[in-house]
This record gives C-alpha cells, structure tokens and sequence, in this order.
C-alpha cells in the first residue's frame, strides 16, 4: 500500500528543499517572468534558462522537465497553464498540466513534488476554480502512483484557504483506499 501525503503551505515555491521537484508556472517560451517563473529562475540561475530555450515552445496543458541548477531539488518540471477565457477548454488544460507533470516526475523516479496555484496569477484563473480541478486532478492521478509526497505551496494566506478547503472536502467526499492522507 502505497501512502502519499498530500499538503498545502504557504510559502516560497523556490525554497521547498525537502522536495525532489518543484512545479514551475511558466510560461511559453520557459523563460524568467513574474511570480512563479521568475522566482523559480532567479532561485536556479542562468543555467534553467539555458536549458528551457531548446524546449520551448510549449502548448497550454504541456509540461516539460529540466534541471534544478541553483534551486534546493533535483528538478523543475515547467507546465503552461491555461490563460482563463482564452485557452479552452480551461478545465481540461490546467488538469493536463498537473496529470502531465505528475507523469514527468514517475518517469524520473522522483518521490516528492512541489506545486504552485498554477494559471491563478497574471493567466487570470479563478482561484477556487482551480483549486478544485488541482485536488481532484492530483488525487486521481496518485491512485497508480509512486510519489509520497505532493505539497501545494501557496503565495497567501487566502490562497493556502482555499486550497486546504478543496483538498479538505475532496478528501471528505470520496475518502481513499489506499492510505493516501493530507495534513
């Protein structure tokens, strides 16, 4: 029996040492932005962007990995989320993003993933909206899974509330099997 420890936190999503991978909230071209993208590749250094220019460009719902270079983790997988009301269908491309990313850390091995509200900033996805699709995308996707550990880690303390509560009724409504937990 597999036992995956699912959690949210405020915090930095560049500084989550105890984490194999943080999620990167990137951009088309992968390459240093605002919020995410940009504390991510201030945090790695030049190197992660050096690296992401032969694999951009990527599509909504597409995620790719990387080296971590400078960041505390072992490696940075990039999704594109979904720009709300323009890339649709909204709901399955920011679920692809995290079902993609999820996949991309199996295939490496890794046991510990790190992931920011992915499209809720500046890509304008409403932040409840998202934390639903978030939970449920991830809670599906572990029940074949490996990982032992996925962490939401958001900016505000408003953001940590509405991701605890979607997990916290995810959770309370369709309990697992399988020894999967939250914190």
């Amino acid at each position: 029996m597999i036992r995956t420890r699912v959690e949210c936190v405020q915090g930095d999503i560049s500084n989550q040492p105890d984490m194999d991978a943080v999620v990167n909230a990137a951009n088309a071209q992968l390459q240093p932005g605002s919020g995410v993208a940009g504390a991510l590749h201030r945090g790695a250094g030049p190197g992660l962007a050096q690296e992401c220019q032969a694999l951009a460009p990527i599509r909504p719902g597409q995620a790719v990995i990387t080296g971590a270079y400078d960041l505390p983790n072992r490696r940075v997988i990039h999704c594109l989320g979904p720009v709300y009301g323009r890339d649709e269908p909204s709901e399955q491309l920011l679920a692809d993003c995290y079902r993609h990313a999820l996949a991309l850390a199996e295939r490496e091995s890794l046991v510990s993933v790190a992931f920011p509200a992915i499209s809720t900033g500046v890509f304008g996805y409403p932040l409840a909206e998202a934390a639903e699709v978030a939970i449920a995308t991830v809670l599906a996707a572990l029940a074949d899974s490996s990982l032992t550990r996925v962490r939401f880690v958001l900016f505000s303390q408003a953001d940590l509330v509405v991701f605890q509560r979607a997990l916290d009724a995810a959770l309370t409504a369709a309990p697992f099997d399988d020894g999967r937990q939250s914190q």
